[in-house]
């Protein structure tokens, strides 16, 4: 790993164990060269990647502030919290979880309508799936991702491909419960159904209704409120 990978990734995980507040000052260029023994110009490039994935705020002539990366991230502070994941807490994987509910009805509709065969495909494959977390997590990862890029948007293959590593983990954890892999396999069969019948709409109802489960699943199992 380089060294401004390392320090980068290093300083990220401070903010997320609340060893840097939102607000404080950090040390300066020259204290953080002397403590990660390297020179200035490496922490100045770690500084302006942090800045410009939303974790500080760089004044002329003063230290760096951390920002509230709530507020003032983007979608590399989301790829950086996923890289850490000992570190994310479980309100975050609701909060991932409320943003597939908001973006999977859309892109299983699309794919439905323009490609059923596809999606038809995609489903059959669940008959065969064994009983078992790691397996159902992988497949779910795989429908995802086939039926993201059945869709004739490219986005949502993109937003996906960010969450891959993550969600056959949470996915795994998620599966043990062998109820929870019983009603993913009669929402397989309810969305094939749909979908041999090009019925978009009711195949975004189905994910939709889904998704909602999941969430509350998932609040359930990890004793989120």
């Amino acid at each position: 790993m380089r060294a401004t990978d390392k320090i980068e990734k290093l300083f990220i995980r401070k903010v997320l164990r609340q060893e840097y507040l939102p607000g404080t000052q950090i040390p300066s260029e020259r204290e953080m060269a002397a403590e990660y023994e390297v020179g200035r110009p490496v922490i100045r490039e770690v500084l302006q990647r942090l800045e410009r994935d939303g974790w500080l705020t760089i004044r002329s002539g003063q230290k760096a502030v951390v920002n509230d990366y709530w507020k003032e991230g983007n979608l590399m502070t989301i790829v950086h919290l996923l890289a850490e994941e000992e570190s994310i807490p479980d309100e975050f994987i609701v909060h991932l979880l409320e943003l597939r509910k908001s973006i999977s009805p859309a892109y299983v509709k699309d794919a439905v309508i323009h490609k059923p065969l596809s999606v038809v495909s995609l489903l059959k494959e669940s008959e065969v799936v064994p009983d078992e977390a790691a397996a159902f997590a992988e497949y779910d990862w795989l429908l995802q991702r086939g039926l993201a890029a059945a869709s004739p948007n490219p986005i949502y293959l993109l937003i996906l491909n960010s969450f891959g590593d993550l969600y056959v983990k949470m996915a795994t954890h998620y599966f043990y419960e062998a109820s929870y892999r019983e009603a993913s396999r009669s929402y397989y069969r309810e969305l094939m159904t749909a979908s041999l019948s090009g019925d978009g709409i009711q195949a975004e109802f189905l994910v939709n209704e889904m998704m909602e489960k999941s969430i509350q699943m998932w609040k359930a199992q990890t004793k989120v409120k």
